[in-house]
């Protein structure tokens, strides 16, 4: 048993101590590897990396696991057949909203300017607030992504 007892209103705590990873249906698979791997950077799992529980659907072509540098994972599932309700990514189709990734205020600009070059469709344009400043854009399946910063120093 945990150290920390589940309370009986919810789980106490602390007790989820991180994102264990994160599951994308994806319709086109390579187009998807491009964006994760290529565009934002992320590491693709290979070989002895990957999961014993993925590696069939690895070899098969059915999933593609990413990590990021903080260790999240971010496993990508082929879905040719998906269609969102409607065509328009502004009209949500899932119950997830974005999904945001940070980076070091002093990189935010230049990472922005890479989404741009890349003429990947946008959501929105850089938005700041006292919590730092966000960009909005959207991955080869219409999913929403943001790419944030903290704010800079005084």
């Amino acid at each position: 048993m945990s150290e920390q007892k589940v309370e009986s209103l919810g789980i106490a705590a602390g007790n989820l101590r991180q994102i264990h990873h994160i599951a994308f249906n994806v319709k086109d698979m390579e187009a998807s590897r491009h964006f994760y791997g290529k565009i934002l950077g992320l590491h693709e799992l290979e070989g002895e990396e990957v999961p014993s529980t993925l590696i069939k659907l690895k070899a098969s072509g059915k999933v593609t696991n990413f990590k990021t540098p903080d260790g999240t994972i971010i496993d990508l599932f082929a879905e040719p057949d998906l269609f969102p309700p409607d065509p328009n990514p502004d009209k949500q189709f899932t119950r997830a909203n974005h999904l945001a990734f940070g980076i070091a205020a002093e990189l935010f600009d230049d990472a922005v300017e890479v989404i741009r070059q890349h003429e990947i469709a946008i959501a929105s344009d850089v938005v700041t607030r006292p919590t730092g400043r966000g960009f909005y854009f959207y991955d080869p399946d219409g999913f929403m992504i943001e790419i944030r910063c903290d704010p800079l120093p005084e």
